[in-house]
Protein backbone atom coordinates (compact mmCIF):
# COMPACT_ATOMS: atom_id res chain seq x y z
CA UNK A 1 0.00 0.00 0.00
CA UNK A 2 1.37 3.76 -0.86
CA UNK A 3 0.37 6.55 1.75
CA UNK A 4 1.07 9.94 1.22
CA UNK A 5 0.48 11.47 4.03
CA UNK A 6 0.32 15.87 4.32
CA UNK A 7 1.52 17.53 7.46
CA UNK A 8 1.93 21.20 8.70
CA UNK A 9 4.87 19.63 10.67
CA UNK A 10 6.94 16.87 10.77
CA UNK A 11 10.81 16.16 11.69
CA UNK A 12 12.86 18.03 13.13
CA UNK A 13 10.19 19.93 14.36
CA UNK A 14 9.24 17.54 17.91
CA UNK A 15 5.77 17.66 19.57
CA UNK A 16 3.17 15.09 19.96
CA UNK A 17 1.67 15.05 16.58
CA UNK A 18 5.03 14.86 15.34
CA UNK A 19 5.71 12.07 17.04
CA UNK A 20 2.33 10.14 16.56
CA UNK A 21 3.22 10.43 12.57
CA UNK A 22 6.71 9.49 12.64
CA UNK A 23 6.05 6.21 14.64
CA UNK A 24 3.10 5.42 12.21
CA UNK A 25 5.03 6.53 9.21
CA UNK A 26 7.87 4.33 10.31
CA UNK A 27 5.70 1.30 11.51
CA UNK A 28 3.44 1.18 7.98
CA UNK A 29 7.39 0.98 6.04
CA UNK A 30 8.80 -1.96 8.72
CA UNK A 31 5.46 -3.89 7.37
CA UNK A 32 6.59 -3.22 3.63
CA UNK A 33 4.21 0.03 2.80
CA UNK A 34 5.46 3.36 1.02
CA UNK A 35 5.16 5.99 2.66
CA UNK A 36 5.86 9.64 1.54
CA UNK A 37 5.39 12.82 3.56
CA UNK A 38 4.20 16.32 2.26
CA UNK A 39 5.16 18.91 4.84
CA UNK A 40 6.26 22.68 5.87
CA UNK A 41 9.99 23.88 5.26
CA UNK A 42 11.51 25.34 8.56
CA UNK A 43 14.60 26.87 8.69
CA UNK A 44 17.41 24.86 8.17
CA UNK A 45 15.77 21.79 6.77
CA UNK A 46 16.03 20.15 3.27
CA UNK A 47 13.64 20.65 0.53
CA UNK A 48 14.17 16.57 0.10
CA UNK A 49 15.37 13.95 2.62
CA UNK A 50 14.68 10.31 3.78
CA UNK A 51 14.79 9.83 7.18
CA UNK A 52 14.59 6.34 8.11
CA UNK A 53 13.33 5.04 4.87
CA UNK A 54 10.42 8.04 4.96
CA UNK A 55 10.29 10.48 2.10
CA UNK A 56 9.86 14.23 3.21
CA UNK A 57 8.89 16.55 0.81
CA UNK A 58 9.33 20.18 2.63
CA UNK A 59 7.31 23.34 0.72
CA UNK A 60 8.20 26.61 1.29
CA UNK A 61 5.64 28.51 2.92
CA UNK A 62 7.45 32.27 2.96
CA UNK A 63 8.44 31.38 7.10
CA UNK A 64 4.46 30.77 8.12
CA UNK A 65 2.96 27.26 7.97
CA UNK A 66 -0.61 29.33 7.62
CA UNK A 67 0.54 29.53 3.36
CA UNK A 68 1.05 25.41 3.42
CA UNK A 69 -2.50 25.71 3.16
CA UNK A 70 -1.93 27.02 -0.61
CA UNK A 71 1.49 26.28 -1.31
CA UNK A 72 1.64 22.59 -0.75
CA UNK A 73 -1.37 21.57 -3.48
CA UNK A 74 1.06 21.88 -6.72
CA UNK A 75 3.69 19.58 -4.51
CA UNK A 76 0.62 16.92 -3.27
CA UNK A 77 -0.60 17.10 -7.24
CA UNK A 78 2.21 15.94 -8.42
CA UNK A 79 3.15 13.32 -5.97
CA UNK A 80 -0.91 12.10 -5.16
CA UNK A 81 -0.67 9.73 -8.82
CA UNK A 82 1.70 7.52 -7.15
CA UNK A 83 -0.20 6.75 -4.10
CA UNK A 84 -3.12 5.25 -3.09
CA UNK A 85 -4.49 7.06 -0.38
CA UNK A 86 -4.25 10.98 1.47
CA UNK A 87 -3.83 11.05 4.84
CA UNK A 88 -3.39 14.23 6.91
CA UNK A 89 -4.69 15.72 10.12
CA UNK A 90 -5.62 19.10 11.11
CA UNK A 91 -5.57 22.24 10.61
CA UNK A 92 -3.12 23.96 7.71
CA UNK A 93 -2.63 20.36 6.33
CA UNK A 94 -6.87 19.12 6.12
CA UNK A 95 -7.73 21.22 3.52
CA UNK A 96 -5.28 21.23 -0.33
CA UNK A 97 -5.04 17.32 1.44
CA UNK A 98 -9.59 17.13 1.10
CA UNK A 99 -8.70 19.51 -2.31
CA UNK A 100 -6.44 17.47 -4.39
CA UNK A 101 -8.25 14.01 -2.97
CA UNK A 102 -11.48 15.47 -4.50
CA UNK A 103 -9.90 16.88 -7.42
CA UNK A 104 -8.26 13.30 -8.10
CA UNK A 105 -10.76 11.15 -6.65
CA UNK A 106 -8.33 9.57 -4.26
CA UNK A 107 -9.32 8.40 -0.93
CA UNK A 108 -8.50 11.13 2.19
CA UNK A 109 -8.67 10.25 5.78
CA UNK A 110 -8.29 12.65 8.85
CA UNK A 111 -7.10 12.39 11.91
CA UNK A 112 -8.26 14.39 14.84
CA UNK A 113 -6.30 15.04 18.02
CA UNK A 114 -8.34 17.75 19.67
CA UNK A 115 -11.56 19.99 19.07
CA UNK A 116 -11.14 23.70 19.96
CA UNK A 117 -14.19 25.35 18.23
CA UNK A 118 -15.35 27.62 21.05
CA UNK A 119 -12.42 27.27 23.24
CA UNK A 120 -9.74 28.96 21.26
CA UNK A 121 -10.20 32.00 23.70
CA UNK A 122 -9.92 30.11 26.57
CA UNK A 123 -7.01 28.48 25.70
CA UNK A 124 -4.64 30.46 23.78
CA UNK A 125 -3.75 34.09 24.43
CA UNK A 126 -4.92 34.95 20.54
CA UNK A 127 -6.29 38.28 20.10
CA UNK A 128 -9.91 38.29 19.77
CA UNK A 129 -10.18 38.77 16.41
CA UNK A 130 -7.48 35.76 15.93
CA UNK A 131 -9.43 33.47 17.88
CA UNK A 132 -12.88 34.53 15.56
CA UNK A 133 -10.38 33.50 12.92
CA UNK A 134 -9.36 30.30 13.67
CA UNK A 135 -12.37 29.51 15.18
CA UNK A 136 -13.53 30.27 11.80
CA UNK A 137 -11.00 27.64 10.07
CA UNK A 138 -11.73 24.93 12.74
CA UNK A 139 -15.48 24.70 11.96
CA UNK A 140 -14.46 24.58 7.69
CA UNK A 141 -12.42 21.91 8.22
CA UNK A 142 -15.21 19.78 10.09
CA UNK A 143 -17.84 20.59 7.03
CA UNK A 144 -15.07 19.50 4.33
CA UNK A 145 -16.45 15.92 3.60
CA UNK A 146 -13.42 13.48 4.60
CA UNK A 147 -13.59 9.75 3.70
CA UNK A 148 -13.10 8.77 7.22
CA UNK A 149 -12.44 10.57 10.96
CA UNK A 150 -9.77 9.18 13.11
CA UNK A 151 -10.34 10.13 16.97
CA UNK A 152 -7.14 10.07 19.17
CA UNK A 153 -9.34 9.17 22.27
CA UNK A 154 -13.34 8.60 22.90
CA UNK A 155 -13.37 11.44 24.25
CA UNK A 156 -12.17 13.49 21.21
CA UNK A 157 -14.55 11.34 19.12
CA UNK A 158 -17.57 12.54 21.03
CA UNK A 159 -16.49 16.39 20.48
CA UNK A 160 -16.42 15.34 17.16
CA UNK A 161 -19.56 13.97 16.83
CA UNK A 162 -21.00 16.88 18.78
CA UNK A 163 -19.82 19.23 16.46
CA UNK A 164 -22.05 17.46 13.35
CA UNK A 165 -19.99 14.67 12.25
CA UNK A 166 -21.63 11.56 11.59
CA UNK A 167 -20.53 8.49 14.29
CA UNK A 168 -20.65 5.93 11.48
CA UNK A 169 -17.22 7.82 9.41
CA UNK A 170 -15.65 7.83 12.98
CA UNK A 171 -13.46 5.81 14.95
CA UNK A 172 -10.91 6.14 17.93
CA UNK A 173 -7.41 4.87 17.03
CA UNK A 174 -5.24 5.45 20.31
CA UNK A 175 -1.73 7.08 19.88
CA UNK A 176 1.28 4.79 20.51
CA UNK A 177 3.55 4.76 23.05
CA UNK A 178 7.19 3.88 23.07
CA UNK A 179 6.85 1.33 25.57
CA UNK A 180 10.85 0.62 24.63
CA UNK A 181 11.88 4.18 25.05
CA UNK A 182 9.52 4.47 28.29
CA UNK A 183 10.99 1.63 30.66
CA UNK A 184 11.88 2.47 33.87
CA UNK A 185 14.60 -0.33 33.87
CA UNK A 186 16.43 1.60 31.45
CA UNK A 187 17.20 4.98 32.56
CA UNK A 188 18.99 6.35 35.64
CA UNK A 189 16.92 9.63 37.48
CA UNK A 190 20.09 9.62 39.87
CA UNK A 191 22.40 10.94 37.81
CA UNK A 192 20.24 14.11 37.45
CA UNK A 193 19.14 14.31 40.80
CA UNK A 194 22.91 14.62 41.58
CA UNK A 195 23.35 17.40 38.23
CA UNK A 196 21.05 19.42 39.87
CA UNK A 197 21.52 19.03 43.58
CA UNK A 198 17.75 17.03 44.41
CA UNK A 199 19.33 14.40 46.61
CA UNK A 200 17.59 15.27 49.50
CA UNK A 201 13.92 16.60 47.69
CA UNK A 202 10.76 15.03 47.36
CA UNK A 203 10.77 16.42 42.96
CA UNK A 204 7.58 16.65 41.09
CA UNK A 205 7.68 17.17 37.72
CA UNK A 206 6.22 19.12 34.52
CA UNK A 207 7.17 18.73 30.61
CA UNK A 208 5.81 20.57 27.86
CA UNK A 209 4.59 24.05 26.41
CA UNK A 210 4.16 26.81 28.45
CA UNK A 211 0.85 27.71 26.42
CA UNK A 212 -2.68 28.46 27.87
CA UNK A 213 -4.29 24.79 27.22
CA UNK A 214 -1.45 23.40 29.37
CA UNK A 215 -1.92 24.88 32.68
CA UNK A 216 1.10 25.36 33.44
CA UNK A 217 0.32 28.63 35.41
CA UNK A 218 -1.72 26.75 37.83
CA UNK A 219 1.05 24.47 39.02
CA UNK A 220 3.58 27.45 39.11
CA UNK A 221 1.12 29.13 41.66
CA UNK A 222 0.84 25.96 43.56
CA UNK A 223 4.34 25.75 44.59
CA UNK A 224 4.46 27.74 47.79
CA UNK A 225 1.66 26.13 49.17
CA UNK A 226 3.23 22.79 48.89
CA UNK A 227 6.19 24.04 50.09
CA UNK A 228 4.74 24.71 53.37
CA UNK A 229 3.35 21.05 53.30
CA UNK A 230 6.39 19.69 51.77
CA UNK A 231 9.12 21.46 53.09
CA UNK A 232 12.13 19.37 50.85
CA UNK A 233 10.26 19.37 47.79
CA UNK A 234 10.97 20.86 44.26
CA UNK A 235 9.21 21.78 41.23
CA UNK A 236 11.46 20.08 38.27
CA UNK A 237 10.21 21.90 34.72
CA UNK A 238 11.34 21.51 31.43
CA UNK A 239 9.69 23.98 29.79
CA UNK A 240 9.67 24.55 25.63
CA UNK A 241 11.16 27.78 24.76
CA UNK A 242 9.60 27.37 20.97
CA UNK A 243 9.33 31.16 19.41
CA UNK A 244 5.45 30.32 18.95
CA UNK A 245 5.13 30.39 22.83
CA UNK A 246 8.10 32.68 23.58
CA UNK A 247 5.52 35.63 25.41
CA UNK A 248 3.87 32.97 27.89
CA UNK A 249 7.87 31.72 28.46
CA UNK A 250 8.31 35.35 29.81
CA UNK A 251 4.79 35.33 31.32
CA UNK A 252 5.84 31.60 33.51
CA UNK A 253 9.47 33.40 34.28
CA UNK A 254 7.97 36.61 35.34
CA UNK A 255 5.04 34.86 38.30
CA UNK A 256 8.32 32.93 39.25
CA UNK A 257 9.79 35.85 40.26
CA UNK A 258 7.00 37.32 41.39
CA UNK A 259 5.75 35.19 43.93
CA UNK A 260 9.67 34.57 44.76
CA UNK A 261 9.90 31.00 43.61
CA UNK A 262 13.36 30.79 42.74
CA UNK A 263 14.40 28.16 45.37
CA UNK A 264 11.76 26.25 44.66
CA UNK A 265 11.48 25.78 41.02
CA UNK A 266 14.71 23.75 39.03
CA UNK A 267 13.41 25.58 35.34
CA UNK A 268 15.25 23.95 32.35
CA UNK A 269 15.78 24.12 28.93
CA UNK A 270 14.12 21.58 26.73
CA UNK A 271 16.12 18.10 26.34
CA UNK A 272 15.53 15.80 23.53
CA UNK A 273 13.08 13.15 23.88
CA UNK A 274 15.36 10.08 24.27
CA UNK A 275 16.63 11.54 27.34
CA UNK A 276 13.36 12.41 28.98
CA UNK A 277 12.92 9.49 30.54
CA UNK A 278 15.37 9.96 32.43
CA UNK A 279 14.49 13.04 34.03
CA UNK A 280 10.77 11.70 34.66
CA UNK A 281 12.68 8.71 36.87
CA UNK A 282 14.35 11.60 39.07
CA UNK A 283 10.92 12.78 39.67
CA UNK A 284 9.10 11.65 42.90
CA UNK A 285 5.82 12.23 40.65
CA UNK A 286 4.50 13.68 37.65
CA UNK A 287 2.41 16.92 37.44
CA UNK A 288 0.08 17.51 34.15
CA UNK A 289 -2.24 20.29 35.31
CA UNK A 290 -3.48 20.51 31.61
CA UNK A 291 -7.30 21.78 30.47
CA UNK A 292 -7.68 20.15 27.17
CA UNK A 293 -5.93 17.02 26.17
CA UNK A 294 -6.95 15.26 22.83
CA UNK A 295 -4.87 12.06 23.65
CA UNK A 296 -2.70 13.19 27.09
CA UNK A 297 1.20 11.94 25.61
CA UNK A 298 2.83 13.11 29.01
CA UNK A 299 0.28 11.18 31.15
CA UNK A 300 0.58 7.91 29.22
CA UNK A 301 4.63 7.51 29.11
CA UNK A 302 4.60 8.65 33.02
CA UNK A 303 2.30 5.77 33.98
CA UNK A 304 4.21 3.39 31.36
CA UNK A 305 7.37 4.09 33.58
CA UNK A 306 5.40 3.35 36.85
CA UNK A 307 5.76 7.00 38.10
CA UNK A 308 2.48 8.21 40.34
CA UNK A 309 0.59 11.19 38.27
CA UNK A 310 -1.26 14.12 39.65
CA UNK A 311 -3.16 15.11 36.79
CA UNK A 312 -6.24 17.13 35.83
CA UNK A 313 -9.64 15.57 35.19
CA UNK A 314 -10.51 16.88 32.13
CA UNK A 315 -11.15 15.46 28.29
CA UNK A 316 -9.27 12.35 27.66
CA UNK A 317 -6.85 12.04 30.56
CA UNK A 318 -9.32 10.10 33.01
CA UNK A 319 -9.72 7.09 30.01
CA UNK A 320 -5.35 7.49 29.51
CA UNK A 321 -4.47 7.56 33.12
CA UNK A 322 -3.68 4.05 34.74
CA UNK A 323 -1.22 3.38 37.44
CA UNK A 324 -0.87 5.43 40.49
CA UNK A 325 -2.60 8.51 39.73
CA UNK A 326 -4.64 10.97 41.43
CA UNK A 327 -7.18 13.74 39.74
CA UNK A 328 -7.66 16.90 40.10
CA UNK A 329 -9.88 19.75 39.44
CA UNK A 330 -8.96 21.92 36.39
CA UNK A 331 -7.49 25.28 37.04
CA UNK A 332 -7.87 24.46 40.42
CA UNK A 333 -4.54 25.16 42.34
CA UNK A 334 -5.74 24.30 45.36
CA UNK A 335 -6.37 21.09 44.02
CA UNK A 336 -3.35 20.48 42.73
CA UNK A 337 -1.43 21.45 46.50
CA UNK A 338 -4.03 18.86 47.42
CA UNK A 339 -3.02 16.08 45.11
CA UNK A 340 0.92 16.79 44.97
CA UNK A 341 0.50 16.89 49.00
CA UNK A 342 -1.32 12.76 48.33
CA UNK A 343 1.54 11.72 46.43
CA UNK A 344 3.88 12.61 48.58
CA UNK A 345 2.37 10.69 51.65
CA UNK A 346 1.14 7.75 48.62
CA UNK A 347 -2.01 8.27 48.76
CA UNK A 348 -2.88 7.15 45.39
CA UNK A 349 -5.78 5.40 43.31
CA UNK A 350 -4.42 2.45 41.26
CA UNK A 351 -5.45 0.43 38.50
CA UNK A 352 -3.89 -1.62 36.34
CA UNK A 353 -1.50 -0.26 33.27
CA UNK A 354 -3.41 0.82 30.34
CA UNK A 355 -0.98 -0.50 27.03
CA UNK A 356 -1.23 1.99 23.92
CA UNK A 357 1.29 -0.22 21.89
CA UNK A 358 2.16 1.30 18.68
CA UNK A 359 1.83 -1.81 17.05
CA UNK A 360 -1.74 -2.11 17.62
CA UNK A 361 -1.68 1.75 16.29
CA UNK A 362 -0.21 0.85 13.19
CA UNK A 363 -2.13 -2.04 12.33
CA UNK A 364 -5.73 -0.76 12.90
CA UNK A 365 -4.26 2.71 10.66
CA UNK A 366 -3.98 -0.32 8.18
CA UNK A 367 -7.68 -1.88 8.80
CA UNK A 368 -8.98 1.69 8.09
CA UNK A 369 -6.85 2.51 5.10
CA UNK A 370 -8.18 -1.52 3.64
CA UNK A 371 -11.65 -0.46 4.09
CA UNK A 372 -10.99 3.10 2.75
CA UNK A 373 -9.63 0.86 -0.47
Amino acid sequence: MRILFVLENYLPHIGGVEIVFKNLAEGLIKLGHEVSIVTHRIRGTKKFEVINDVKIYRVDCLNSRYWFTFLSIPTILRLIKDFDLIHTTSFNGAPPAWFVSKLTRKRCIITIHEVWINKWNALTEMSWINCKVHNLLERLIYLLNFDRYICVSKSTQKQLICKGISKGKTSVIYNGVDYELWDLEKHDGNKIREKLNLNNSFVYFFSGRPGISKGLEYLIKAVSSVSKQIPNSKLLAIVSKDQAYEKRYRYIIGLIKKLRLKDKIVLLNPVSYKDLPAYLKAADCVVVPSLAEGFGFAVAEACAMGIPVVASNTTSIPEVISGKYILVKPKSTKELVEGITKAFHHQFKRMPLKKFKMDENVNNYLKEYQRLL
